[in-house]
């Protein structure tokens, strides 16, 4: 029972967990290869093979990213999460900006009644973008003969249902390995979509260097680099600033409790990996809709030029949004007045700083450590395009090798392993490392 790789497995609850979340994994994976009604895939695979604005378009490569490969495919799960992940900030927002809305989220039976509100709210941003998906196909069955055999009226309708429904159930695939399995379920999807591609970038990099096309210089640097950010996104999840918090003797009831002194651990990225997902969704929005529509109407085309991935302007607004975001959702998972008033509620201190200005040393204390790591992973989610401006490296690989990828995978890694650690220690098992302690972060 020493290895805890075994351990995982003796435990019946933990087992049964983790065969589930690789069985809903598995499902979502068959899923991103079977096309949707009225595509010829033969055809489809040979365009994108060829180039001609596919292969070599840094939008299409983006989005496919996401999608997990299932974008150029033209599966059911082309839209992979990310319309849930846009509505989700979308209503995040809302939130915030009514308070009558915020109000009725903290009624008894509150918060279900958001998440279905989120649920319809998701729906119509699927068809939203299925219906830019479908006049995509249609630009490309205008350029390659016999990619589409049907009414184009008909694809529209059949598609916009298939693609949205396709969605729909990844979302209820997440939500099921959140309740029944490890880990959190939206996460898991997004980081099992980028694993599943890492063997094809592998390979079409050695491909690369077989032909010449690629100095072999360049990717030993590359990959010098992938382990250095690997190990930098660890040390940077990893990290926490703690606040000490003194709390005196105190009387409840009949019971007296003594005297504690614990801390409050900040992290150092408070917010962990969702302002790259949030920044990463909302921008994709705009960029699907123009990149599929864009060729009708000439001020979409000037949009989808100005989103793209590899240009100054999109990666300017990417920083820009990263940073609000981590400031954003910092205020909304660690509120410095809600901390300070439960502080006070129950008798505590921290030395050194008076009672009525714990509200303001520790919103100076989150504000100082905000902007460092918000602007850390500002520099880790460009540096794919830095990496393919550098060094000639293809799309496909870069978005593999840095930035937001390596963000999710450690992130969410980190968050599985701890809850795994969890349940290893709560059936009186060793955890996962014999040495410190994982501190996972829930996407």
């Amino acid at each position: 029972m020493a290895n805890p790789i075994i351990g995982m497995f003796r435990i019946k609850e933990l087992r049964e967990r983790i065969l589930f979340t690789f069985g809903m994994l598995v499902v979502f994976r068959i899923g991103a290869v079977f096309p949707i009604p009225g595509i010829n895939v033969t055809v489809l695979k040979n365009y994108f093979e060829m180039g001609s604005s596919g292969g070599g378009n840094p939008i299409v490569n983006y989005l496919d990213f996401f999608a997990g490969g299932a974008f150029s495919n033209f599966s059911v799960f082309m839209l992979g999460i990310m319309p849930y992940i846009s509505m989700s900030i979308i209503m995040q927002l809302l939130l915030i900006v009514f308070p009558s809305l915020k109000k009725i989220s903290q009624e008894d039976g509150g918060r279900k009644k958001i998440q279905k509100w989120q649920r319809y709210g998701t729906v119509v941003v699927c068809l939203i973008q299925s219906f830019a998906v479908t006049q995509y196909a249609q630009v490309i069955s205008r350029q390659t003969v016999g990619l589409l055999n049907i009414n184009m009226t008909y694809f529209t309708l059949l598609a916009m249902l298939t693609v949205t429904t396709g969605t729909m159930f990844l979302m209820w695939i997440g939500e099921q390995i959140t309740k029944r399995g490890v880990g959190n379920g939206i996460s898991l999807l997004i980081f099992a979509g980028i694993v599943a591609r890492l063997p094809i970038a592998i390979i079409e990099l050695f491909g690369l260097m077989r032909r010449n096309e690629i100095n072999p210089v360049f990717v030993i640097i590359v990959l010098v680099m992938f382990v250095a950010i690997v190990a930098l996104v660890v040390f940077e999840q990893q990290g926490q600033r703690k606040i000490p918090v003194n709390y005196a003797k105190r009387v409840v009831g009949r019971k007296m409790y003594g005297a504690q002194n614990i801390y409050i651990p900040f992290k150092i990225n408070p917010s962990g990996v969702i302002p790259v997902i949030f920044a990463s969704s909302i921008l994709m929005f705009p960029l699907q809709i123009a990149q599929s529509v864009g060729g009708n109407m000439p001020w979409l085309a000037t949009v989808s030029n100005w989103l793209n991935p590899l240009g100054f302007f999109y990666n300017l607004l990417y920083v820009v949004l990263i940073v609000f975001f981590a400031y954003f959702y910092t205020q909304v998972t660690l509120n410095p007045v809600e901390i300070a008033k439960q502080i006070r509620e129950n008798g505590g201190s921290i030395p050194g700083i008076r009672t009525e200005r714990i509200e303001e040393y520790l919103t100076k204390i989150l504000n100082r450590i905000v902007l460092p790591g918000a602007l850390y992973l500002a520099f880790i989610a460009v540096t794919p395009t830095l990496i393919q401006l550098a060094f000639r490296i293809p799309a496909s690989i870069a978005f593999l090798m840095g930035g937001t990828s390596l963000l999710i995978m450690v992130g969410v890694g980190l968050d599985t392993m701890k809850q795994i650690e969890g349940l290893l220690k709560m059936h009186h098992h060793e955890g996962l490392v014999k040495r410190g302690k994982l501190r996972g972060r829930n996407l």
